[in-house]
């Protein structure tokens, strides 16, 4: 073992690589990304012996990968982000009637917010649906215990185990003890036997057992080291509480360091703080009862403190119910906690104090009058990079939809860094719902509105991960749509990770590439362009070739995302030639590009400028050039 600063989600890749974990595979998706890099990184250097870790083509892809892998008694940990879940789900709910034999992780991160995802989803929830247990870890030292306990936990009672960190556990760092060299346990033999066998009978008697280890695990977490460990509970002051607090995941961390701050600033303020009663849940399902049985004992009020749903709050309520308590509890349901985002410390030292009874002027430490107010931050939009291929693509779509008389079409997005172009000047997304989704979607909205032209916007990891079936859904059934393929080469949203079609796997080994288009010439589209959406002449003649075909079409425009390109000179504006038209930035939307209002000309930022040419190809007037000498002024 050897001290290391590590973020969290390399910390619990260390600790699963710690307990032997033979198989890693996942999807990536912020903020779970970092843990099968971690995996990769560490195997490349020979310190991770042992291990198969890979990018799958999606989430359900990578579980039924790791099934037959802990059919074989190999350890398994599945990755992903909270609705890469979904994806998922069709193997795990059966998965969990069938059992495992190795064991079998999923690192599930949740995202409060929603900081990076479509919503704030809460797989607790999926937990107890799928009746699956669930770790929630308040910090990622309590995590890289978690993620350890989960094997143990999963092999014991044969059921897939689920760790669910949210965002700031996984991103946050701190000094920990990891292992220098791990060695995966061998993977064992797979034997046959017809459990493995979803059969309806069988699947009667596996629910039969699901319901008798749930609550064992229940009774296992409620008493001695493991409550102490992952749902301890502690008593604050002298005399009796009648005031509890019950807390989880991040939010006890949080809830823990607001308490500190009322108590310190009481002191200061010779207020008295009220005992309290405190209770961290690690294991929201399946719930501790016994354990919040025993918190619950004597109290008057009990806040609980979770982010997302009001999952602890529900279970509250219900032992209450059931063991005819006295006891108030509140939360999320009556507003006493926020019902969206993330808890911050600041917010929960306002509402921890009125939960305690103590002034919040007593709290609040005083502004100093001497310091100057500080300015509102400015509104940062998200917005595509400067020198995307995307913004050609979207661009050049909606030229060709204007050239063809179609500027009523549908434009169906998807999910990625295209989900930007639905913003100001490009306008060119009107639907996100989920990955592949806009295929189908822009199949449905034909059916509904058939005069209007539909166009799906698609990326190319997305493609593969779950754009497929819509395609030969398309094909299948007649489908008006033009798909168009933005191929930059790399799953850009989450850090640039490898697709089938990029001819590389995630320890750098070279591949077959799978074409794009041969996948869909095997579908059966027939009308396939090529565009570089870079040329937004050759994008928008091939667009409207796409878009007036009859039935399924495609447009691939493939252009290296910037990442992976070698930047060119920066552009700069000739003031000569510039007429202050604006045309450059209402019609591209380049954040290198800006507004000179005093002098009423644009303006060409070089520290932000790749060079890659869209701007010179939209200005009618020829004042955008590669030649920095040859702009008047001096200025990009």
């Amino acid at each position: 073992m050897h001290k290391k600063l590590v973020m969290g989600n390399q910390a619990f890749a260390y600790a699963a690589l710690a307990v032997g974990v033979r198989v890693v595979a996942g999807y990536p998706g912020t903020p779970s990304t970092e843990l099968v890099e971690t995996v990769a990184k560490l195997k490349a250097q020979g310190s991770a012996e042992g291990v198969h870790v890979e990018w799958s083509t999606n989430e359900k892809a990578a579980l039924e990968v790791l099934a037959g892998a802990s059919y074989a008694g190999a350890r398994c940990l599945f990755t992903c982000k909270q609705v890469g879940l979904n994806v998922a789900s069709d193997p795990l709910m059966s998965l969990n009637y069938v059992g495992i034999k190795g064991g079998l992780v999923l690192f599930v991160a949740d995202d409060p917010g929603p900081i990076s995802s479509q919503t704030e989803q809460d797989t607790r929830r999926f937990a107890a649906f799928a009746k699956i247990p669930v770790l929630d870890p308040q910090n990622l030292e309590q995590g890289y215990a978690m993620m350890q306990e989960a094997f143990e936990i999963s092999e014991r009672y044969h059921t897939p185990v689920i760790v669910r960190p949210t965002t700031r556990v996984c991103h946050a760092s701190t000094y920990l003890e990891v292992p220098e060299h791990t060695v995966a346990h061998p993977a064992g033999t797979f034997e046959k036997d017809p459990k493995w066998v979803i059969f309806p009978r069988r699947s009667f008697a596996a629910h039969g057992e699901v319901n008798e280890r749930l609550p064992q695990i229940a009774d296992a977490y409620s008493s001695g080291k493991a409550a102490d460990a992952f749902n301890p509970i502690e008593n604050h002051g002298d005399a009796t509480p009648r005031l509890g607090i019950m807390a989880g995941g991040v939010s006890y961390a949080y809830t823990r360091e607001a308490l500190a701050i009322i108590e310190r600033r009481a002191a200061a303020a010779d207020i008295a703080v009220p005992p309290y009663r405190l209770m961290q849940v690690g294991l929201p399902y399946p719930f501790p009862t016994a354990a919040a049985g025993r918190f619950a004992e004597g109290l008057g009020q009990i806040l609980v403190v979770e982010e997302l749903d009001f999952v602890l709050e529900d279970e509250m309520l219900r032992l209450a119910g059931r063991t005819h308590a006295a006891y108030t509890v509140h939360g999320k349901l009556d507003g006493t906690m926020p019902g969206r985002g993330e808890n911050t410390v600041d917010d929960l030292v306002e509402r921890l104090a009125a939960f305690l009874g103590i002034p919040a002027q007593a709290i609040t430490p005083r502004a100093d009058a001497s310091l100057p107010k500080p300015p509102a931050l400015p509104v940062r939009p998200p917005v595509l990079c400067p020198g995307c291929p995307h913004r050609g693509s979207f661009y050049a779509v909606k030229q060709a939809l204007k050239a063809i008389g179609a500027t009523d079409a549908v434009l169906s997005g998807d999910i990625g860094c295209y989900t930007l172009g639905n913003a100001a000047p490009l306008d060119a997304v009107d639907t996100c719902l989920c990955m592949g989704a806009g295929i189908t979607m822009a199949q449905g909205l034909g059916i509904a509105e058939p005069s209007r032209k539909q166009i799906a916007f698609v990326g190319d990891s997305t493609f593969f991960a779950s754009a497929m079936t819509g395609i030969a859904n398309a094909v299948y059934n007649g489908h008006d749509i033009t798909v168009i393929v933005l191929d930059n080469a790399t799953t850009a949203m989450t850090g640039g990770q490898p697709h089938p079609g990029t001819g590389l796997r995630l320890d750098g080994t070279k591949t077959q590439p799978i074409k794009i288009e041969a996948v869909l010439r095997a579908l059966g589209v027939t009308c396939i362009e090529h565009a570089n959406p870079f040329d937004l002449a050759q994008t928008t003649e091939a667009a409207q070739r796409a878009i007036t075909h009859e039935g399924p079409s495609a447009l691939i425009c493939e252009g290296l995302c910037i990442t992976l390109s070698k930047p060119k000179p920066a552009l700069c504006v000739d003031e000569s030639r510039c007429t202050g038209c604006k045309r450059c930035i209402t019609q591209i939307g380049c954040p290198a590009i800006s507004w000179d209002a005093e002098q009423r000309r644009a303006r060409v930022n070089p520290t932000l400028c790749n060079g890659c040419g869209l701007c010179t190809q939209a200005c009618k007037f020829g004042a955008i050039g590669p030649n920095a000498e040859a702009a008047k002024g001096g200025e990009a």
